[in-house]
């Protein structure tokens, strides 16, 4: 069925017992199939209020502007205590 480019050939002449339906998969070739992989470390969604000057400055950096936001709030906590 694939050659040795990894071209997917004529499949007509493929016998049709031969596929199974997507549902009819193990569960776990399911999951692996579809969406990006799970990170190691997930993130928590929460809602923060900011002031409006400080996500205009993080947003001006392009994509990634929260990942920096995080980076910044973590790198605040390094000297100074939360409470």
């Amino acid at each position: 069925m694939i050659d040795e480019d990894g071209e997917v050939g004529d499949l007509s002449k493929v016998d049709p017992a031969l596929f199974k339906p997507f549902a009819a998969l193990p569960a776990a070739l399911q999951t692996k199939l579809r969406g990006r992989p799970k990170a190691a470390m997930t993130k928590e969604r929460i809602t923060i209020r900011l002031s409006p000057d400080v996500v205009q400055r993080f947003r001006a950096t392009g994509d990634g502007w929260q990942t920096r936001v995080d980076a910044a709030l973590r790198d605040w906590l390094k000297t100074h205590s939360p409470l």
